[in-house]
């Protein structure tokens, strides 16, 4: 799955917001033809933040150094 850049989060409320604004335009000025377009951009909007929000963060895990074995004959 390709995950969205998390520095480009600001950008995506910004966008949410946006079509937030634009649906209320569109059912206050009864263009509904435009209404189905914007529903879909606006739910592609919000599941990119939910998939932000889900990301889990990047874990570093301390493996230790490696030991060198010999086998014993």
């Amino acid at each position: 799955m390709l995950w969205p850049d998390p520095a480009q989060r600001d950008r995506l409320v910004e966008i949410r917001d946006n079509l937030v604004a634009r649906t209320a335009e569109v059912e206050r000025e009864g263009w509904l033809g435009e209404m189905e377009g914007l529903q879909v951009s606006l739910a592609g909007a919000k599941e990119k933040l939910t998939q932000l929000e889900r990301r889990p963060s990047r874990v570093v895990v301390d493996l230790g150094i490696p030991v060198s074995r010999t086998l014993s004959s």
